[in-house]
């Protein structure tokens, strides 16, 4: 697996991981991106407010609302989740992180994730770890 950049070994790792200790790991994930997704909601723009209500969190193994960004609709993989925003009513949260000719950028999304990323690795990987010790004994 040479010149991989150390991405065997890592998934040599994560085999190496009961599947116990993958399940106490889902609800970790699912709140740090619940942390992710408010420091997102707290920086959207306030207009009627049905951006601010489609950001939502996916877990592991659902399906994140159509039209949402970024990707579109998806099942999230396993020990995972996804934070997304829009939905089939709410088409246009590209529009207003990024601008348009006719209206200026009001970054939202990913100055939230930025914000809230270091908290939100740091409560995944205390789980993981705890998972990991329990798996142990």
């Amino acid at each position: 697996m040479p010149g991989d950049g150390g991405l065997g070994r890592f998934q040599a790792r994560m085999r190496a991981i009961p599947k116990a200790a993958r399940e106490v790991v889902k609800p970790a994930l699912v709140k740090a991106a619940e942390d992710v997704a408010d420091a997102m909601r707290a920086l959207a723009p306030e207009d009627e407010g049905d951006l601010k209500a489609s950001i939502a969190v996916t877990g592991p193994g659902q399906q994140t609302p159509p039209y949402s960004q970024p990707g579109g609709s998806m099942v999230v993989p396993e020990n995972a989740a996804a934070v997304t925003a829009g939905n089939s009513e709410v088409r246009y949260p590209h529009l207003v992180e990024y601008g348009t000719k006719l209206q200026r950028a009001q970054p939202y999304f990913w100055p939230g994730f930025r914000l809230s990323r270091k908290k939100a690795a740091n409560r995944i990987k205390r789980a993981i770890g705890k998972a990991i010790r329990e798996a142990k004994r």
